[in-house]
């Protein structure tokens, strides 16, 4: 029998915790080599697009099936499908929100624990809806942060984020030892950054969004998650596209730097941009937690895709 879960479900049965350590994990046997490299496709609509990433972790395997339309609400929504990776049995068929939220936070507190100063202790948020939550959370999780500022065009939006988080609303984007970019941007809006700040550029996730200056992308240590991705659909995308990097000038992918294959940040001086345009390994290792516990709850509707 295969299980259908529902947001609610996915909801109730992972934490930002879980992720952080699953995803830690999914970055370390990439590195490690232990695990395949994910597969990606795209499809463009009018208004947005879909996405399908698909990976294989041990025994487990999943596709994740995403839209993403700039105008509709929600803007990403899709679902999961995990499978035995070993006999090809379809496990379960879950919706995919909450796994992305969590798995993206999740995915920038990896990357600060690793890449982020030891002493940092203020963090700017740049966009202010549930992802800018949950990345707030995350970095809580990796680093004692004294003082959280919130930016986003909406200002409400902001004033409504920084008291509900016990963080502080600023009119535009400020000097942070970690500073988070989760917007739909469609043009650069970060350009300049104090020596040893640790950027997790999260919104460009599609070829026509845009939150980093190509110039302050080039001045930088850059890390992606993905770096073939990233090159195709996230800040780096812009950064070549301007002249300003190539491909080549990316100093490694965040899996290496968990893995320990490559270092991680070498002065308190340096610029660290971690591009993360999201990992199919993530949605694997998240997804196999909700399965595991969504059986021993007894959550989720059982049904069978071969009944006649």
């Amino acid at each position: 029998m295969t299980l259908l879960l529902t947001r609610r479900d996915v909801a109730d049965l992972l934490t930002i915790d879980d992720c952080i350590d699953a995803v830690e994990n999914a970055f370390r046997m990439l590195g490690r080599g232990e695990v395949p490299r994910a597969a990606i496709a795209g499809v463009h609509a009018d208004g947005g697009a879909f996405h399908i990433k698909a990976a294989i972790a041990g025994d487990r395997f999943a596709a994740k099936m995403n839209s993403n339309f700039f105008n509709a609400v929600p803007r990403i929504k899709g679902v999961i499908v995990l499978c035995d990776a070993v006999d090809g049995r379809m496990l379960a068929v879950m919706d995919s929100i909450e796994i992305t939220i969590l798995r993206t936070g999740a995915a920038t507190a990896v990357a600060a624990k690793h890449l982020a100063r030891e002493n940092a202790r203020t963090a700017l948020i740049c966009g202010c809806g549930n992802q800018g939550r949950i990345q707030a959370r995350a970095l809580q999780r990796v680093r004692k942060l004294d003082r959280i500022f919130a930016f986003d065009s909406n200002r409400d939006a902001a004033a409504n984020f920084a008291q509900e988080i016990g963080a502080e609303a600023v009119p535009a984007p400020t000097w942070a030892d970690i500073v988070v970019t989760c917007t739909p941007s469609r043009a650069p809006f970060l350009h300049h950054v104090q020596p040893g700040t640790f950027i997790a550029a999260v919104g460009a996730d599609s070829e026509d969004k845009q939150e980093l200056a190509p110039e302050l992308m080039a001045s930088s240590k850059v890390v992606t998650d993905v770096t073939d991705q990233c090159a195709t659909i996230g800040d780096l995308h812009h950064a070549i596209a301007a002249g300003t990097m190539r491909r080549e000038d990316v100093y490694a992918e965040l899996s290496e730097v968990v893995a320990g294959r490559k270092g991680g940040r070498e002065s308190d001086d340096e610029v660290i941009i971690f591009d993360s345009t999201g990992m199919a390994l993530q949605d694997v290792a998240a997804a196999a937690i909700v399965y595991e516990r969504a059986l021993a709850a007894g959550r989720g509707t059982p049904f069978e895709f071969g009944a006649f």
